[in-house]
């Protein structure tokens, strides 16, 4: 999905916030758009945070900050695997 249908989604959710004067529900658009929305920017609440309407909730931080971390740990496991076999430094 290109750069500009992001920024179109986010700017149509934010506009939806201003003309109902709360956080949009997906109820609030059409199929279409909710289809087009969660494509370009994830799950709804995913959706409402990029588009600023929500605050990144913690779990969801603490999750991706987990994720980070296990990945770092393999590629530091992985790394000294290889050097052990091959003798780098």
């Amino acid at each position: 999905m290109a750069r500009g249908d992001r920024e179109h989604c986010i700017a149509l959710m934010v506009e939806k916030a201003r003309e109902l004067g709360r956080m949009p529900l997906k109820r609030d658009f059409a199929p279409d758009e909710v289809s087009d929305i969660k494509q370009a920017l994830g799950p709804w609440p995913r959706a409402l945070e990029q588009a600023g309407l929500k605050p990144v909730s913690l779990a969801h931080e603490e999750s991706l900050q987990r994720r980070q971390a296990r990945r770092q740990d393999k590629r530091l496991k992985r790394r000294r695997r290889h050097e052990s076999e091959w003798g780098d430094s």
